[in-house]
């Protein structure tokens, strides 16, 4: 069994928790890409068997996610796990003036990542620093945002609900402190749901539990590995060529630079090889 399961994840579970429960379900080598914060629900892409050897080409994707910003609260982890640091009160919030705001937003940004984060600088992890309550310049960076849509307002409670659909390495609790600066207040992120994960939608997940249930029929679940590369070209390996391939001997070949499905003369599907310099190179050998 080698393929991808888009799992929902739900709160309170780490993606580490997830991991340690399908590997003891399928009995299985499993690997993640794009870690979920315990509090945060949605998307979580589990590589299960062979899949693990793709994982390079699932790091860089885009996001989707709906979040829920709290307005008059700050806290030091940027969420509501945190302690309060400041609070204010916020005034009537208007929706033109939100909208006007996001849409400001979308395009390129920097960012300050939050003390609370897995980021290692000079070799340890922020919240390491965080926990003892060290202080240490933290290099921003860049990131772009895609969309940003004003889904709801709690006037009641002083809360956003919005879409944001964002490059690699955002954070949205950073983003939610930027929105309520500019808003002329005060944030933090209540709620998290990631919709999406490059193509991987929540629209077509399982939770945890409904794996554990169909753990020996997940033919209709699991994307194999053959199907997520559907849109590479595929090249035909002759004996020859295939046993060569697989010993690691670059194939004269003078096709685009890219990434394609290698199979074999009985059309078998053998993994990923490359085209580089005029070379047709191994890359992943399933």
């Amino acid at each position: 069994m080698d393929g991808i399961i888009v799992i929902n994840k739900e709160k309170d579970y780490t993606s580490h928790d997830v991991v340690a429960i399908a590997k003891k379900t399928l009995g299985q080598k499993i690997g993640h890409t794009g870690t979920l914060d315990p509090n945060a629900t949605g998307v979580l892409p589990l590589l299960v068997g062979k899949a693990t050897q793709i994982a390079k080409y699932l790091v860089n994707h885009d996001k989707i996610y709906q979040a829920v910003l709290k307005l008059g609260i700050k806290t030091d982890t940027g969420d509501l796990t945190g302690e309060i640091l400041q609070e204010q009160t916020v005034g009537v919030l208007e929706t033109e003036k939100i909208q006007q705001i996001m849409c400001s937003m979308v395009g390129k940004l920097t960012q300050t990542p939050p003390m609370y984060s897995a980021i290692k600088v000079k070799g340890k992890k922020l919240y390491e620093y965080a926990r003892k309550g060290q202080t240490i310049e933290i290099p921003r960076r860049n990131i772009e945002i895609y969309t940003l849509t004003l889904d709801k307002i709690n006037q009641e409670k002083s809360e956003i609900t919005f879409t944001v659909h964002c490059s690699k390495g955002t954070y949205i609790r950073t983003l939610c402190e930027q929105i309520a600066e500019k808003l002329g207040t005060i944030g933090c992120m209540k709620d998290l749901n990631r919709l999406q994960v490059g193509e991987f939608s929540i629209d077509h997940s399982i939770t945890i539990k409904e794996l554990q249930q169909k753990k020996d029929n997940l033919e209709d679940t699991m994307i194999t590995i053959e199907e997520f590369f559907n849109t590479k070209e595929k090249i035909i390996l002759n004996k020859n060529q295939f046993e060569k391939f697989l010993n690691g001997v670059k194939l004269p070949y003078t096709l685009p630079e890219e990434t394609y499905r290698i199979y074999n003369e009985k059309a078998q599907f053998i993994g990923l090889g490359i085209v580089q310099n005029g070379f047709l190179k191994r890359d992943v050998v399933l």
